[in-house]
C-alpha cells in the first residue's frame, strides 16, 4: 500500500482533531477512523466518516426520542426482529464513508451497485499514480469450465511466470506511453519541451484496467449490508471480496448489533421457495420425495440437498 506524502499528513491531520460532539459514536470504529487498512497490492479502504450507531436503528424503528431506560438486550432483540422480518427503511438510517484506493476492473464491476453517492479520482484533471495491481501466484487462476463468470483451477509453473509477465509489462508500457501522450511524468516534470502534451481526458484511455483509481464511496447501512452480502460471498471474485470483508469488519465495529443479525440472518442464513419448504416438510414427515416430483429445476434441487445437507434423508 503505498500513501502519497499529502494523503499521509491529511490522516494525521485528521487523527489529531479533538473535536466534541453531542452525535453518538461508536468507539470501536472511532479507534480506526482514517485509517488506511491496506488491500491487495496497493490498495486501501478508510472509513472518513459515518453517521448513527445501533441505537439510532433501534429509535428509528420506535420512531421514539431517546434511549430512555431500555436495556441492550432489548435493542438487540429489536435489531433482530427487523433484520429477520426484512424491514430496511430504519437501517437506512446510519450512514458511512469511505475513501478506497482500488484497480478500475474492480471500481466498475463494484459501480454496479448505484444506491451510493460516489466521487472517483479525475483522470481528465490529475495524473493516475504508476501503481498496477498483479495478482499473487495462488490467485492466477484459469477460466472455470461450469461458470463463465468465474475462475477454475490455480494456473502455475511457467505459465504462471509468464501470465504474471504480461500483466506488469503491459501496465508498464502502456503507463510510459500515457506520460508520452501527456509529455509529462508522475512526478510533474515535462519530457520534452518542444512538444504539446495530449489532454488528459484523451491519454487516460490508453491506462490498462489493472491500474489503481480512488474515489469517496458513501452509503447507508441497508445498501451497504446489500452490497457485502454479496461481494463478501465465498463465490464473488477475490479482489472484491478483500475490500468487502475490510469493510464487513468496519461494520463490526461500527454497529456490533446488527452485524450479528447481519451475519446470522443474511450471510449465515438461507432462502427457501414454497416448493423447497414443502420438499424438507415432507422429509421431516419421513415421506418419499424425488427430483421428478419436486417441481424444481436440477440446479435448484441440488443446491436445496447442499443448503440443509439433505441427501443423507432421501429415501
Amino acid at each position: 500500500m503505498k500513501l502519497t506524502k499529502e494523503q499521509s499528513q491529511e490522516i494525521k491531520d485528521q487523527q489529531s482533531q479533538k473535536n466534541q460532539t453531542k452525535r453518538v459514536t461508536a468507539l470501536g470504529l472511532e479507534s480506526i477512523l482514517y485509517d488506511a487498512i491496506p488491500a491487495l497490492d496497493h490498495g486501501f479502504v478508510r472509513v472518513v466518516d459515518y453517521m448513527g450507531d445501533d441505537t439510532s436503528i433501534v429509535q428509528s424503528a420506535r420512531v421514539s426520542y431517546g434511549k430512555g431506560t431500555k436495556q441492550v438486550s432489548t435493542d438487540s432483540g429489536l435489531i433482530k426482529y427487523l433484520m429477520r422480518h426484512w424491514h430496511s427503511t430504519p437501517f437506512e438510517m446510519c450512514e458511512i464513508k469511505y475513501h478506497v484506493k482500488l484497480p478500475i476492473f474492480i471500481a466498475r464491476q463494484w459501480i454496479r451497485h448505484r444506491t451510493a453517492n460516489v466521487n472517483e479520482y479525475s483522470a481528465r484533471y490529475s495524473i493516475l499514480d504508476k501503481e498496477f495491481y498483479l495478482p499473487t501466484a495462488e490467485n492466477l487462476a484459469a477460466q472455470s469450465a461450469s461458470n463463465r463468470q468465474g475462475r477454475g483451477d490455480v494456473v502455475d509453473g511457467e505459465q504462471a511466470k509468464e501470465v504474471l509477465e504480461l500483466l506488469k509489462n503491459d501496465a508498464e508500457r502502456t503507463y510510459d506511453n500515457y506520460e508520452l501522450m501527456l509529455n509529462e511524468r508522475f512526478d510533474g516534470t515535462t519530457i520534452d519541451e518542444s512538444k504539446k502534451g495530449l489532454a488528459r481526458e484523451l491519454a487516460r484511455m490508453n491506462l490498462t484496467l489493472n491500474t489503481y483509481t480512488q474515489w469517496y464511496w458513501k452509503t447507508d447501512l441497508l445498501n451497504l449490508m446489500n452490497f457485502l452480502r454479496l461481494r463478501a460471498d465465498s463465490h464473488a471474485q477475490y479482489e472484491i471480496r478483500v475490500y468487502a470483508d475490510i469493510m464487513l469488519d468496519t461494520v463490526k465495529k461500527w454497529v456490533p448489533i446488527t452485524y450479528d443479525a447481519f451475519m446470522d440472518y443474511r450471510v449465515g442464513g438461507t432462502e427457501i421457495s414454497a416448493k423447497g419448504k414443502l420438499i424438507i416438510k415432507k422429509l421431516i414427515r419421513g415421506e418419499k420425495v424425488s427430483l421428478e416430483d419436486s417441481g424444481l429445476s436440477k440446479r435448484e434441487w441440488n443446491e436445496l440437498m447442499e443448503a440443509f445437507d439433505l441427501k443423507s434423508m432421501l429415501i
